[in-house]
């Protein structure tokens, strides 16, 4: 039986997955009627994150924060509580490299494995296995853990110690939300111009300017179709860990520093949990362009 804590956006999207691939899954969420959504075969819903850890010799978390993985871990009912020597947590959260590096440490001293494996990808990619996994740990725990990375990933990198999942996803976030805000910001520039917006993006996607981004953003900014495959909150708290890890290294990042600004601007307007893809209408809000969303 596999384990499952956060059954959020992409934590259900992981349950249609593993499902799929056959897998029995001892499921919890803090919200017991996201609990009560999966229920019935292959789904067995537990009281606790003691329950899983109990019940699963493999658990994967797919949670908020690292603070909440910590507490989900290591607090009251923790899996900590009922784990035993062996067992294997599966942390899939973008989460904070360091806290992840300490954690690792605790659940070692308990001879309990851990990886950092986060995934690059909106839970719609989830569902199509269409996502790439980068974790961090050591490569015998890494290998111990395909069966579950295949079900549903594209591809799946081990990217070296403990940290370096977390690490290589927020500089992945880094480039793959500036990526959205540069489109965003084409886009407003076509709309503000009367640039036929359909024909702009088949344009984008034939030339040197093309971005996966397009495929997967493209008719949702130009549709203000902002239905969520992943919050533009969450982003904001991606940018924050971003920044955090270039002062840490010394490296400026003065173009995150500014993608804070205007995520911080479109939870101001309303827009905290719309799809990250919104970001486009604090842009237009900035032109003069007034639309239903804001």
């Amino acid at each position: 039986m596999l384990g499952l804590i956060g059954l959020g956006l992409v934590g259900s999207a992981l349950v249609e997955r593993f499902r799929a691939k056959g897998f029995e899954i001892a499921g919890y969420d803090i919200d017991p009627e996201k609990m009560k959504t999966h229920e019935g075969e292959g789904f067995v819903a537990c009281k606790s994150p003691a329950e899983v850890a109990d019940r699963a010799r493999r658990v994967v978390l797919s949670l908020p924060d690292s603070h909440i993985v910590n507490e989900v871990v290591t607090g009251p009912k923790g899996t900590l509580s009922t784990s035993s020597p062996g067992e294997i947590i599966i942390d899939t959260t973008t989460a904070d490299p360091q806290m992840s590096v300490q954690l690792a440490k605790q659940l070692e001293r308990r001879s309990i494995r851990f990886l950092d494996a986060t995934i690059l990808g909106s839970s719609k990619q989830v569902r199509e296995s269409d996502v790439i996994v980068m974790a961090g740990g050591t490569l015998p725990v890494f290998e111990l853990c395909t069966d579950i990375f295949e079900a549903f990933a594209l591809q799946t990198f081990h990217m070296g110690p403990s940290g370096k999942g977390a690490e290589t996803k927020l500089i992945a976030n880094l480039i793959l939300g500036l990526n959205r805000l540069v489109l965003a910001e084409g886009l407003v520039l076509a709309q503000k111009a009367g640039v036929d917006f359909n024909a702009l993006l088949d344009v984008l996607k034939m030339g040197g300017a093309y971005s996966r981004v397009m495929d997967t953003k493209g008719e949702k900014m130009v549709n203000s179709d902002f239905t969520t495959q992943a919050h533009l909150e969450q982003h904001l708290k991606d940018v924050e860990l971003i920044l955090g890890l270039g002062a840490r290294t010394k490296t400026p990042l003065p173009i995150s520093a500014l993608h804070a600004q205007l995520l911080r601007a479109g939870i101001a307007f309303g827009l905290a949990e719309k799809d990250n893809s919104a970001i486009i209408e604090v842009l237009r809000k900035m032109a003069g362009i007034e639309t239903g969303s804001l």
